[in-house]
């Protein structure tokens, strides 16, 4: 398995194009014609299209490579579960 680092915006990209594709066909139950999917493939999408989704999988790239920050309390004047003093 590759780390975050090794993926390829552009492959993730159409990786989850493909998917898009395959699990729109399967919810409609619809056999695509031949020509049909010859249309829908990758290549095919418009330019800008393309472009989007790049920019969508390298941000989503970047998210996932970055650390997430140590979550603080919200409220910190609420006791942790269990530290509660219950009573007078």
């Amino acid at each position: 398995m590759s780390t975050i680092q090794e993926v390829n915006a552009e492959q993730l990209a159409k990786l989850f194009y493909n998917y898009r594709e395959a699990l729109a066909h399967d919810c409609t139950g619809h056999d695509l014609h031949e020509n049909q999917k010859q249309e829908s493939s990758w290549e095919r999408t418009p330019q800008s299209e393309r472009k989007l989704m790049v920019a969508a999988a390298r941000l989503t790239l970047l998210e996932l490579s970055t650390t997430p920050a140590e979550l603080t309390p919200g409220r910190k004047y609420y006791a942790k579960p269990g530290e509660a003093d219950w009573g007078c």
